[in-house]
């Protein structure tokens, strides 16, 4: 089953992630699928960035978006 979630790149104490979509049972920062995002928490307000398009295509395919990333997605819609 694939999942969409994050995948920490940041350094010690800087956290950054990429929004990756990988199948569910891979490691945290393992193999991948696609990168359709990030996010840097540490920005105010947190920065996110999303290929709305592409993250529309996964979900059509039956990828399963983390709590997170529900959350990230819901907050950060697609610009009209």
């Amino acid at each position: 089953m694939l999942t969409i979630r994050l995948a920490r790149i940041g350094k010690k104490k800087r956290p950054f992630y990429r929004v990756v979509v990988t199948e569910k049972t891979r490691p945290r920062n393992g193999r991948f699928v696609e990168i359709v995002g990030t996010y840097d928490p540490l920005k105010k307000p947190a920065a996110v960035q999303f290929d709305h398009d592409r993250v529309q295509y996964w979900l059509g395919k039956g990828a399963q978006p983390s709590d997170t990333v529900r959350s990230l997605i819901r907050s950060n819609p697609k610009p009209a």
